[in-house]
């Protein structure tokens, strides 16, 4: 079994900076990837970023490509995404997930942390 709890979300400034943390515990080495999404009020959920636990190879969104940054530390168990340039459409419950595959579909992610608030004021 999996865990993950995120940490971190906040109250930021348009064009500030956020750095966004997922704690991992149980059998991390039973999943491929760690993905972030999020989900504003009345949107589906979205993929933001994803990264493999071994290579570090990375996939981002359109709309978060050069602004966000992915990464992990495979010794702490841990998962982060630093988000810069914030954007009031930015504003959303962000969640980190595992999944076995490689994929930026929500749908193929079987381990969801409990998610963490991030709001943009402009």
């Amino acid at each position: 079994q999996v865990q993950l709890v995120e940490s971190g979300g906040g109250l930021v400034q348009a064009g500030g900076s956020l750095r966004l943390s997922c704690a991992a515990s149980g059998r991390t080495f039973s999943r491929f990837a760690m993905g972030w999404f999020r989900q504003a009020p009345g949107n589906k959920r979205e993929f933001v970023a994803t990264i493999a636990w071994s290579t570090g190879d990375t996939s981002y969104s359109k709309s978060v490509a050069g602004r966000f940054t992915i990464s992990r530390d495979n010794a702490k168990n841990t998962g982060y995404l630093q988000m810069n340039s914030l954007k009031p459409e930015d504003t959303a419950v962000y969640y980190c997930a595992a999944t076995r595959s490689w994929t930026v579909l929500p749908g193929d992610y079987d381990v969801w942390g409990q998610g963490t608030q991030v709001t943009v004021s402009s």
